[in-house]
């Protein structure tokens, strides 16, 4: 699959600002797509095809190696969105997705392959301990954090959690740079 690059990763690997970029895709000197939740989304390719027509360097070596996928599962869109965007906005740069059920949860992290899994463990067709369970038994899966949210748990339930295999659970409604600093500790970045 072609890497896909966010705005704020395209600005910096052509050392501009991410208003710059928005204003050459809107422009139409960039093509780009927009994800369902309304971000940018812009193929490599296209973005070099353009970098060399205007004769911007291509860095020589990409830090995309280094980035760290995260995984937000959630059926409540506003929730998803305020989260998905409070993290691709992060210093630290994460390569963000969201699924909105279990089944296109279970698709993700087979595909995706995320370091870390935000899971609302309220959701209709999903249950949270199975998940967090067949995560951690799965050998291909096992070291991915999981990071559970809820606004229906109790301390007892939230211990429950943690024997199948969750690593933090918070309450909802968590303010997003609290948010932040757990996904930052969780994947060893602070």
């Amino acid at each position: 699959m072609e890497d896909t690059l966010t705005v704020f990763t395209a600005s910096k690997y052509c050392n501009v600002s991410s208003k710059t970029i928005i204003n050459w895709v809107e422009a139409g000197h960039i093509k780009a797509y927009k994800t369902v939740g309304g971000h940018r989304r812009i193929k490599k390719s296209n973005l070099e095809s353009f970098m060399q027509t205007q004769g911007i360097p291509i860095p020589e070596i990409s830090d995309e190696l280094g980035r760290k996928k995260i995984l937000v599962v959630d059926d409540d869109m506003i929730i998803v969105e305020s989260i998905v965007q409070a993290l691709e906005e992060d210093k630290f740069d994460y390569e963000v997705i969201s699924a909105s059920d279990g089944f296109e949860a279970g698709l993700q992290v087979n595909h995706f392959r995320p370091d870390l899994l935000i899971l609302d463990i309220m959701m209709p067709d999903i249950k949270g301990y199975e998940v967090c369970k067949k995560i951690k038994e799965n050998p291909a899966t096992k070291n991915i954090k999981i990071l559970v949210l809820s606004a229906y748990l109790d301390d007892e339930k939230f211990a429950t959690m943690k024997e199948y295999g969750a690593d933090i659970c918070l309450s909802k409604p968590i303010p997003l740079p609290q948010l932040k600093d757990e996904v930052a500790n969780l994947l060893g970045l602070k």
